[in-house]
């Protein structure tokens, strides 16, 4: 049934998969979660333990049209209600703060409930680590959800360095500036005022917030692996505990030199992640607020364009993740449905205990995101030094 599929938008079973929610009721994170999971067309949204807050927890799984029976007042009686039920949930999608990932996950892998992490994984190596050999001695599905590598073009690019269209990888640029900080923070923007706590974020806020997006999309593109880095933090908006803006050098294999930056303290910059990557037969530019194009500059040729769209000369890999033809814009929204029908593929998969074909799926791996918290621990590391370069 699933060897050699190739639709994203037909479910894969002769079901839809069932989905839970741990938090994101309120937040745009959890709505991210949901508009992906619900255009994909391979889930229903079914239960929820929407907030920490059991009152907010009923309300919100009103507004989400829960069965009240499947709107829980925690997560731990989520998940074990949820393993009890006959029709439980295939999947339980976590976006919760960071400092509250590890017991999530780790509760639901107890139950055998899929897990669904929000970036970044936990907030120390040694949880992160913890739930790797979880998820690896128990054959635990546990993925983390980074949508920006399921943009078509995003996987055209990741095409383009493997075949060898730029050559040898001589030197990579990544960036993802935002404003939101520049003010202080709202306190009724939760998902905002949390971010400025260290005991909820950790070691970093924003490059373990938005950082972690930066340096998982650099690996996917470029498959190379930062062997050390250096890394500079900067309150550059309103004062808080935590840095808001990070410069970081980076040290890749085969000397490949790197620059991540980022802000969420730039006023006009609204969500820029931005990646160059240039090798010794040319270029390739990527911007998420202008998702559909992908600029390649060959060397000494003209600059071309190669725009989203079927039927357009795109390697299988990205033509499989378009939904419309050009004309029709796409965006964040059509990358997260990407994400959840991949997820849904490898589920299905598990479920069914039917094989998928060799490098058809790119979700991250339980190793990937320890990698994010091992990269955000090594930058606090860094800086705390005074800037040294550590090896991470």
């Amino acid at each position: 049934m699933i060897e050699g599929y190739k639709s994203h938008r037909e479910p894969v079973l002769d079901r839809r998969l069932r989905l839970g929610f741990v938090g994101g009721g309120r937040g745009l994170v959890g709505h991210w979660h949901a508009a992906g999971a619900r255009l994909s067309n391979q889930w229903d949204i079914v239960a929820g333990a929407m907030s920490s807050d059991p009152e907010v927890a009923k309300t919100t799984g009103r507004a989400w049209s829960l069965d009240p029976d499947r709107t829980y007042g925690s997560y731990a009686e989520m998940a074990a209600g949820e393993a009890a039920r006959a029709d439980g949930i295939d999947a339980v999608a976590i976006c919760t703060p960071n400092d509250t990932h590890f017991d999530i996950a780790k509760t639901f892998m107890q139950h055998g409930i899929p897990i669904i992490l929000d970036k970044p994984m936990t907030n120390t190596i040694e949880d992160a680590d913890k739930l790797v050999e979880q998820a690896r001695s128990g054959d635990h599905f546990l993925t983390l959800t980074y949508p920006f590598a399921f943009h078509a073009m995003a996987r055209q690019a990741r095409h383009m360095v493997q075949n060898g269209d730029l050559g040898r990888i001589r030197q990579v640029n990544v960036e993802y500036l935002q404003d939101w900080a520049v003010d202080p923070p709202d306190p009724d923007i939760q998902g905002r005022a949390w971010r400025n706590i260290p005991e909820r974020v950790g070691r970093s806020s924003a490059v373990a917030d938005i950082g972690t997006h930066a340096y998982h999309l650099l690996k996917f593109i470029t498959g190379l692996e930062t062997k050390e880095l250096r890394a500079d933090f900067h309150v550059c908006g309103a004062p808080k505990e935590v840095e808001d803006t990070a410069y970081v050098n980076l040290r890749m294999e085969g000397g490949v030199p790197g620059l991540l930056w980022v802000t969420q303290a730039a006023p006009g910059q609204y969500c820029g992640l931005r990646i160059r990557v240039w090798g010794e037969a040319g270029g390739l530019s990527w911007d998420q607020e202008a998702p559909e194009a992908l600029i390649h500059a060959p060397l000494h040729e003209p600059e071309r364009h190669i725009l989203r769209g079927q039927g357009t000369g795109l390697c299988t890999e990205a033509e499989r993740l378009v939904h419309l033809p050009r004309g029709h814009p796409e965006a964040l929204s059509d990358a997260w449905a990407n994400l959840y029908s991949e997820i849904a593929i490898a589920i299905a998969a598990k479920i069914s205990g039917q094989p998928v074909p060799p490098d058809f799926l790119a979700i991250p791996t339980p190793e990937m995101g320890a990698q994010g918290v091992r990269f955000v621990n090594a930058c606090a590391d860094s800086h705390e030094a005074g800037g040294v370069w550590v090896t991470l």
